[in-house]
């Protein structure tokens, strides 16, 4: 697995950029929608970004995600399961989230697509962007929150919203969770244009902070 020690990595790279910039940490923050500590979190290599995270960031500072992390580059048409190279952004095999890159990058695509592979326990960061995005289980089953409404996909459930609205997932289960994620955000950093000139695509911030939500009901969707 590509990535698995990458997270000190990334952090600190995020950390130089910052300090290049000149820029604090509330600075960071306030442009990328995320707490103060979550930022730190990240530069120290304590916590571990999803993709999705680390593009608002990257976007705070001004710069490609690709500046970060090599995310990798698919041209042809057709992906192969034994072929597909599996990355991380950090963390131990155990509890790193993984991807697998499904869509292929050429001119005016607007579909990225990923199979995320989620350890039990993870939770992503409340957040909410452009576009919008579904959720498809393929194995196990994950709790997502869409503007505060909590529901238990399970296995052949999905998922399909717009983005602009919070959402957070996570792995309730003791097993882990393989999921096909599409959306319209350029998580891949392909042509993505720089941060100074579309302020338009940077994350949103939220009223929801990580690993709190505001009241809401679970319920698990209708078959």
């Amino acid at each position: 697995m590509e990535g698995a020690h990458a997270g000190s990595a990334v952090g600190e790279r995020l950390r130089e950029r910052r300090r290049e910039l000149k820029m604090t940490l509330q600075q960071v923050a306030d442009a990328a929608g995320f707490s103060v500590g979550f930022i730190s979190q990240i530069e120290r290599g304590i916590t571990v970004p999803s993709l999705t995270s680390l593009v608002a960031v990257s976007r705070a500072l001004k710069a490609d995600v690709g500046s970060f992390f090599q995310l990798p580059k698919v041209d042809a048409p057709i992906t192969r399961h034994e072929g597909r190279t599996v990355y991380a952004l950090g963390g131990t095999p155990d509890s790193a989230v993984s991807y697998e890159r499904l869509s292929a990058s050429f001119p005016g695509n607007i579909l990225r697509s990923t199979l995320i592979h989620e350890p039990p326990g993870f939770r992503s960061e409340p957040m909410s962007h452009e576009g919008e995005e579904i959720y498809f289980v393929v194995k196990g089953a994950l709790t997502i929150e869409i503007d505060g409404e909590r529901t238990i996909l399970e296995a052949g459930d999905s998922a399909h919203f717009p983005s602009t609205l919070t959402h957070v997932t996570w792995n309730h289960t003791s097993e882990l969770a393989t999921v096909f994620h599409t959306c319209t955000m350029d998580v891949f950093g392909d042509g993505e244009p720089s941060a100074e000139t579309s302020p338009s695509l940077v994350v949103k911030r939220t009223a929801v902070e990580r690993g709190a939500s505001k009241p809401s009901k679970t319920r698990k969707p209708i078959g």
